[in-house]
This record gives C-alpha cells, sequence and structure tokens, in this order.
C-alpha cells in the first residue's frame, strides 16, 4: 500500500522540510541533506514551489505517477510509476528527480531506484537520460511536468521508437528493441515482474534506497477494508 500521496496541498512551502521554519526575510538558505551544502537561491526556492503545487492541474501530473519532496532535501523529489500498458505493463517503478541548486538555469537529473530494463536507464547506476526530449534544456519553456510526462511516455512503443543510439543508457536494452523485438519484450516483462518483488517493493531495515512514498504489504482483511473503501468490488467466490 502506498503511505504517501501527491501534492498534499497547493500552497505547500518547499523550505518546511523537517519541520524547519524558514524566516522569510532570508535571502539565501542552505541545504544540509544537499551535496556540499548547497545554497538555494530565493528564484530557484520559489521555482519548485511554483512548479510543484501547479502538479495540482490535472493536465501537468500523469496519471499513474505519484511524486512528493523528500523529507531529506528540497531539491530532491521522490516518484512512483505504475505502468499499465505495453511492454512494461505492472511495473512499479521508484526514482527521484534532483534539482541543482541554480534550477531552472541547469536541469534536473533523473534516477531510477528501481532495477529496469530500459534503453534510457544505466543498468549500474540507474541514471536516466533526458536527452532525447530536452536537448538543449531551455530554462523558460521547460518545466518538471514535461519532465514526468516524457518519463511515462519512454515506457511507450511511440516514444522507444524514435529513441536514437547516442541517447540511450543501456545499449544491450536499445539494440534488443531495435533488432530484436521478442528478446526485448522478454526481458522487460522479466523487469516488470521483479519490480513487484518484496524485495524491490517494500523499504526494508538498513536499505540504501531510502524514498519517501514507501510501500507495506496488507493482510487478506487489510486488503478488504482498503477495497471497500475505494470503492472496488471482489467476487470471494
Amino acid at each position: 500500500m502506498l503511505s504517501a500521496s501527491l501534492v498534499p496541498s497547493p500552497t505547500i512551502d518547499l523550505g518546511l522540510a523537517k519541520g524547519r521554519s524558514v524566516s522569510t526575510k532570508i535571502a539565501q538558505a542552505a541545504d544540509p541533506a544537499h551535496p556540499e551544502g548547497s545554497i538555494i537561491s530565493p528564484a530557484t526556492r520559489a521555482t519548485l514551489n511554483f512548479q510543484y503545487a501547479s502538479l495540482r492541474n490535472i493536465n501537468h501530473c500523469p496519471t499513474g505517477m505519484y511524486i512528493t519532496p523528500s523529507v531529506e532535501s528540497i531539491l530532491v523529489w521522490d516518484a512512483v510509476l505504475f505502468v499499465h500498458k505495453g511492454y512494461y505493463q505492472d511495473s512499479v517503478l521508484k526514482f527521484t528527480v534532483s534539482f541543482p541548486n541554480d534550477y531552472p538555469e541547469r536541469p534536473p537529473t533523473v534516477r531510477f531506484l528501481t532495477d529496469i530494463f530500459h534503453p534510457l536507464v544505466d543498468p549500474r547506476t540507474g541514471a536516466y537520460s533526458l536527452a532525447p526530449r530536452f536537448r538543449p534544456w531551455r530554462p523558460k519553456e521547460h518545466q518538471i511536468h514535461h519532465i514526468l510526462h516524457f518519463i511515462k511516455s519512454t515506457f511507450k512503443e511511440p516514444t522507444l521508437d524514435k529513441l536514437h543510439e547516442e541517447d540511450v543508457l543501456n545499449k544491450e536494452a536499445f539494440k534488443l528493441y531495435r533488432d530484436n523485438r521478442t528478446s526485448f519484450a522478454t526481458l522487460a516483462k522479466q523487469s516488470a515482474e521483479l519490480s513487484q518483488s518484496p524485495s524491490a517493493l517494500y523499504d526494508t531495515s538498513g536499505s540504501k534506497k531510502n524514498h519517501s512514498l514507501r510501500f507495506t504489504p496488507l493482510k487478506p482483511n487489510e486488503l478488504d477494508e482498503v477495497l471497500r473503501a475505494l470503492s472496488v468490488h471482489t467476487d470471494s467466490k
């Protein structure tokens, strides 16, 4: 069960991470959880607030995707994507979006925490390539909702068909998609199944993949209660 939801408030102040209050008189603030205690400019903080709040717009956050600022850093947002169709059907994919301290002048970076066999995902680090859609990066045009919609689209055939080898981070996946679609489909399905395994889905003590959107297993009676609350009816016969 997912224990966090998208955009709890349209006026959320991303400066209030971990319950800290931030005076409006402070011109700059450091984020101790971000590498090197990066200084976050007022412009970057305002941009993050605005773009996060804008995700409440029905056209901005893709269906099947949830995202929330990390409790550890306002420059890191945690997200999960549920894939419902295509080669990656039934995948549950956790990823992070990390913003530079001068965003939007420089683009954010995306990293998948869930192992996934995909042309744009580095199999060693989980780094995700935004190059096919955001090269060059245009700070006055590109926003986080554009990135989120692009990420979702890359798990669909039309976008996969348009990828170029110079943009991918998993050459094997790219070549299989291009030359041996059957083998690619098999490996994509396997990675989708593994994304639902307990080791991938549930947080465990000592896990290095700290993530704000956490799943916990449910007992049958708990699941029934959730389904009733969602007005989902199952046939027990």
